[in-house]
């Protein structure tokens, strides 16, 4: 029991250490965290102490008031905190990769499956909405990049729906903060088992690339690739 409740009161300290991190990092790029979450939570707990006074019920809507401002206070408190994380990630160089790092269950994400001089970017996601391939950098240079891939993607796995999306705030694009959102609203057209077999296919496509053996030093004169074999780039 003891080692029960000692592990209990380091998770709960962890937990906290955690929130008071976040609250951190969240004031840094929004001055008025502090006075936005007191607002919410004064005010939703003084909303309901004024109805238990007028139905002669003070202490009952007290303390349901209470619980009802904490939950709203976490509420305001992670979505401000979600937003001043992108507003950091916006523009960095994997800030995409990192958000289908958090896209949640059911998708299986490959970073940097194609990548150009430049450090443009396109990454892999797989789910139950198909192949979707999120690119980010330059919006004219990434478009050969996503072509590219995605004829490749249409090759292996022609039974797959492929999507492309450029991650921006230009036309067309999807701004950071809206990737997973628009992710999760695709149309779910893959069944489990589907989803798996298509993983393996591209996971035993990326061991036979990188297991090819090739000879060390320049390439004999007159020497060809095998049909199939890896292309640059």
């Amino acid at each position: 029991m003891a080692r029960k409740e000692t592990a209990a009161d380091a998770a709960n300290a962890g937990r906290l250490k955690q929130i008071a991190l976040t609250y951190k990092m969240t004031r840094k790029a929004d001055k008025t965290i502090g006075l936005v979450l007191a607002a919410v939570g004064i005010g939703t707990l003084g909303v309901f102490l004024a109805i238990g006074f007028l139905i002669g019920h003070p202490v009952y809507l007290g303390i349901f008031g209470l619980l009802i401002a904490l939950l709203a206070t976490a509420i305001v408190f992670g979505r401000r905190a979600e937003r001043a994380a992108f507003g950091q990630m916006e523009g960095q160089p994997g800030a995409a990769a990192a958000v289908l790092d958090n896209i949640g269950r059911g998708w299986t994400t490959t970073p940097a499956v194609a990548m150009n001089r430049s450090q443009d970017v396109v990454h892999r996601a797989v789910g139950k909405a198909g192949i979707v391939l999120v690119a980010e950098g330059n919006p004219n240079r990434v478009k050969s990049l996503l072509a590219a891939e995605k004829k490749k993607m249409n090759r292996i796995v022609a039974d797959v729906p492929v999507h492309d999306l450029i991650v921006g705030d230009g036309e067309g694009q999807v701004e950071l903060k809206k990737l997973r959102t628009t992710m999760l609203k695709l149309p779910r057209v893959l069944t489990g088992p589907q989803v798996t077999a298509t993983n393996d296919r591209l996971r035993a496509l990326g061991d036979l690339m990188s297991n090819m053996p090739l000879p060390k030093g320049p390439m004999p004169k007159g020497m060809k690739l095998p049909k199939g074999g890896p292309r640059g780039r």
